[in-house]
């Protein structure tokens, strides 16, 4: 109740003082809760404000990630909302690269058996998480190109699919419903055939939220889970790296200086632009957990969240206190399970990715050293080749299936 008395308060405190305040709160919030403010200060000190812009120019010009495209297609989630996807098809004889080869139809020729279909392959469905997109998986994606037949998706409000239009009328976001927006994909992306599922942070939560509400889907059709850090509730009492003080004052307050952020979000992304030094500082400390990472990866991972805008960040964060999901978790109990976490990520603790292997004794859990929350982007070799031994696993590939040399964060040519 205290939340929402403090909520409401900055909400009215917002309207009647205009955003600026509002903005200078969320700002003096994040520099509390992620301790890198002074790292970003001696940066400014040494390196000018028109260099470092010049910087991330380059990166942009110059860096593959994210570049990966394949064949494209919407899904029509239960309000309305259109969902983006795309499909990187494995076509016999093809170049495996998500496009449709010379003289065939838009999409994938089947060889038929005695007037029947072959099987229809094994799909690979990739979820992102929160303020990320489908983009994320790029190493992954890479890696796997002609190897596995493989989905992604961005989620509601994120990347290219459509606003929620149930949010865009004020209803709650809630983690069933990106279950169900989850489900639309399936169905429309690949509606038969075996599936594994991979999904980091949101992603799991989202996965989770499937079995919940379609556990005849998870008998029926789901041959391996990846869960690669994410939580399966308790989310309110992470500390973020805060001591105990610090992470209770930024949970009184957050909720409402999310709102007050959301209500005004034309200017706040003006803020946030000129202010774009101080928010790497933030990003950079809560994605990764070393201090070599490529320095074009770090830039990656910023635009991916810069481009979620203030509005989508306040409407969703609230679904993660209210997560809980633990009681599904017993529906991966019968296909083979990889839970993935980086030991020092501050956002979905690796302790969370403990308490699901907890309650899967069978599944392999695999904590990486020195491996922040984008442990996919941050440790791509590690992550694809966990990954690539679960695919084994489930039957979904071949076992001398090779993936070596792709999923590096050193600049592939083109973009692959």
């Amino acid at each position: 109740m205290s939340e929402i008395s403090a909520g409401d308060a900055m909400a009215t405190a917002a309207s009647t003082v205009g955003w600026r305040r509002a903005g200078v709160a969320g700002a003096a919030i994040g520099v509390i809760a992620a301790g890198a403010a002074a790292g970003v200060a001696v940066e400014r000190l040494t390196v000018g404000r028109g260099m470092r812009k010049r910087a991330r120019l380059a990166l942009d010009a110059t860096g593959p990630y994210g570049s990966l495209r394949g064949l494209p297609g919407r899904a029509t989630a239960d309000d309305g909302t259109e969902l983006y996807y795309e499909i990187d098809e494995v076509e016999p004889g093809g170049t495996g690269t998500g496009g449709t080869p010379p003289g065939t139809a838009a999409g994938p020729r089947r060889r038929r058996l005695f007037g029947r279909k072959a099987p229809a392959p094994v799909t690979v469905v990739f979820s992102h998480g929160y303020c990320l997109s489908q983009d994320s998986w790029h190493f992954q994606r890479a890696a796997l190109r002609g190897l596995v037949r493989t989905v992604h998706w961005d989620q509601r409000s994120h990347g290219r699919s459509e606003r929620g239009r149930a949010q865009a009328q004020g209803v709650h976001v809630g983690i069933d419903q990106l279950g169900r927006d989850l489900k639309a994909v399936i169905d429309a992306a690949a509606p038969e055939g075996p599936l594994v599922l991979v999904g980091h942070s949101m992603g799991g939560m989202t996965m989770m939220a499937l079995a919940d509400q379609y556990p005849a889907l998870m008998r029926d059709r789901v041959a391996a889970v990846a869960f690669v850090g994410t939580s399966s509730g308790k989310l309110g009492e992470v500390n973020f790296g805060l001591p105990v003080a610090g992470v209770n004052a930024v949970r009184r307050v957050l909720p409402g200086v999310l709102r007050a952020l959301g209500s005004q979000a034309e200017l706040v992304e003006r803020g946030r632009r000129a202010t774009a030094d101080l928010f790497a500082g933030l990003i950079k400390r809560y994605s990764f957990g070393s201090r070599d990472v490529d320095p074009a990866v770090e830039r990656f991972a910023e635009r991916l969240i810069e481009s979620t805008p203030i509005d989508v960040v306040a409407e969703f964060y609230p679904a993660f206190t209210e997560h809980d999901k633990s009681a599904a978790l017993p529906l991966f109990l019968d296909v083979p399970v990889l839970i993935l976490a980086g030991d020092k990520d501050l956002v979905t603790p690796s302790s969370h990715s403990e308490a699901i292997a907890d309650r899967l004794p069978d599944a392999e859990l695999v904590i990486v050293p020195d491996a922040g929350h984008l442990v996919m982007l941050e440790h791509p070799e590690t992550v694809t080749d966990r990954l690539a031994d679960l695919l084994v696993r489930a039957g979904a590939v071949p076992e001398s299936s090779n993936v070596g040399g792709h999923g590096s964060t050193a600049p592939q040519p083109g973009g692959r």
